[in-house]
């Protein structure tokens, strides 16, 4: 516990906030900016003495029950309140579920991606948005409930047989040990979702895989540099992966593409091509 910087933090977070923020008369003029301490304490269902006292870098620390009604109190975002606690010393109470809202400006990125496909992932596997190479490199995202648009479904409980991977992805092992050391880091951050909390539990009751891979308790996914498929049009096909992390949103941008002039690149510009008649057709139609 940092009770110096606990104590800064906590003064600098109630000084910008006014009280008609959270609910409270203006009433008389006040000599600082912010809310007073009291009205803090008042909010967070906590004592006035003991908030000063955190202020003061004099006070124990703090339970992740009275940060929690502190971080409430001075309407603190996720990542506020994410170091709210690492400066306390403590591990935040996860109520909030996984976002799988697409921000406009990565979809609008999408489609202005040259030979590239791209997808946005949730945190917890779901495609939620992709641009037509990544249809006519993977699949038509868009018919598809959710649950079928979860890559860590298909991954784990496709009906397909075994010697036919997801998408033909060569790495198909790889991916599955992926998925779930990325899924425990998940429900660690969303333990009240039911979305993950779900998810874990149709994975690890439907695939013996899985729920060995689960009790392996591993937390460190090894990078994925490229990936191979095996296309039912332009035959192998090896691409760059590059995983972008969307902090704000905890989304990951997954972008496939190859160097200019190889091979692959132009199985993806044969790829683009039919995606972008496929397009013309269906205005036609």
């Amino acid at each position: 516990m940092d009770k110096h910087e606990l104590g800064g933090f906590l003064r600098s977070r109630r000084e910008r906030l006014r009280p008609q923020d959270v609910g409270l008369p203006d009433g008389p003029r006040r000599r600082t900016p912010g809310l007073r301490r009291e009205e803090v304490a008042v909010l967070a269902h906590i004592s006035t003495e003991y908030y000063v006292r955190l202020e003061q870098a004099r006070a124990p620390r703090p339970s992740a029950e009275v940060l929690t009604g502190i971080a409430g109190a001075l309407r603190l975002t996720d990542a506020e309140t994410d170091h709210l606690h690492l400066l306390a010393g403590t591990a935040p109470n996860r109520t909030r579920r996984h976002r799988r809202d697409v921000r406009p400006s990565i979809l609008a990125l999408l489609d202005r991606l040259p030979q590239t496909a791209g997808l946005v992932t949730s945190a917890a596997f779901e495609v939620l948005a992709w641009n037509d190479l990544a249809v006519a490199l993977l699949e038509d995202f868009g018919p598809h409930h959710p649950d079928r648009r979860n890559l860590a479904r298909l991954a784990f409980l496709h009906d397909a047989p075994a010697d036919e991977p997801l998408y033909g992805i060569s790495d198909a092992a790889e991916f599955r040990q992926h998925v779930a050391i990325e899924l425990r880091s998940v429900a660690a951050r969303y333990p009240a979702d039911p979305d993950v909390t779900g998810l874990v539990d149709d994975l690890r009751a439907g695939s013996s895989e899985f729920a060995r891979l689960w009790e392996r308790n591993d937390i460190q996914p090894a990078p994925t540099l490229s990936k191979t498929f095996e296309h039912p049009i332009v035959g192998r096909i090896t691409v760059d992966c590059d995983a972008l992390q969307l902090t704000d949103r905890d989304q990951h941008l997954v972008l496939y593409s190859a160097p200019t002039g190889s091979a692959d690149a132009e199985k993806l510009a044969f790829l683009a091509a039919l995606g972008s008649e496929r397009v013309r057709t269906d205005h036609r139609h």
